[in-house]
């Protein structure tokens, strides 16, 4: 058995299976960055990121599958699954071992795999287009803190700068530990440590612009008016809106904390 370690960056993990075709590499586990100590006794192999071995890869995909069937890919790596690596791998054995597109084959269990997380990937990122509330900080950048389940933010990314094209904006993801800024130009991803207690009154005094606590209430109010309690369906809402993204939400935090 080969342990194939790479940086958990999806360029790193075509690099591997760039590498592991390569080598020739046989009954390969893959590993994000650190050996993992339950393959103490197995073989080990280093992948650095090579962006040409990786577009050599995606080149080979894009020929076999539809426009599709080739975002799904990378959307099912965003899911974040429990070794969705090594079922991506799987799956791309079977398609370049096809002679015909594969990416329909349900009954295969990786394809089948593959496309249910990058289903769950999908609905991610529509949910936290939806979801994002912005705030706006007295040196005019608005912020917004997501905690996805999937790596959405460059899927969303698009999306935002689109939509916000005229003001300067940051999404941070607090579960991944990293943003992604947007400039008035261009989109960056950025690292960065950020305050837990952003609902507090204490940093929204701290950092934010003198109105924002104001607009937050005023959406508190507008939320709660436009709700009929005679139509309320709860079963419909938490579908909709999981508890889960309650405590990023303007609206589902009634009182600041102090």
């Amino acid at each position: 058995m080969t342990q194939v370690i790479y940086d958990s960056t999806f360029e790193g993990w075509l690099s591997a299976v760039f590498e592991i075709y390569e080598l020739k590499l046989e009954d390969v586990v893959f590993a994000k960055s650190e050996v993992s100590n339950a393959l103490l006794f197995s073989d080990k192999h280093l992948v650095s990121t090579d962006l040409v071995k990786a577009k050599r890869v995606l080149n080979g995909l894009k020929q076999k599958l539809s426009k599709e069937g080739f975002a799904n890919i990378y959307r099912a790596f965003l899911s974040e699954i429990d070794k969705i690596d090594e079922t991506l791998f799987q799956y791309v054995k079977y398609i370049f071992s096809s002679s015909i597109n594969v990416e329909g084959d349900l009954s295969n269990s990786p394809v089948l795999e593959v496309r249910k997380a990058a289903h769950l990937t999908g609905r991610e990122s529509h949910r936290m287009e939806a979801f994002v509330r912005f705030k706006l900080t007295k040196d005019n950048l608005y912020y917004a803190i997501v905690e996805p389940d999937c790596d959405v933010l460059p899927l969303i990314e698009r999306h935002f700068k689109n939509r916000y094209a005229d003001q300067r904006w940051l999404i941070y993801d607090a579960k991944r530990k990293y943003g992604i800024y947007y400039d008035l130009e261009n989109t960056t991803s950025v690292q960065l440590e950020f305050n837990a207690n952003s609902n507090s009154s204490k940093f929204l005094a701290e950092i934010c612009d003198d109105d924002e606590e104001f607009f937050q209430n005023l959406w508190r109010r507008y939320f709660s008016s436009v709700n009929i309690e005679s139509r309320k369906n709860t079963k419909l809402h938490l579908q909709h809106m999981p508890k889960r993204y309650w405590k990023n939400l303007t609206e589902k935090i009634p009182n600041l904390k102090r």
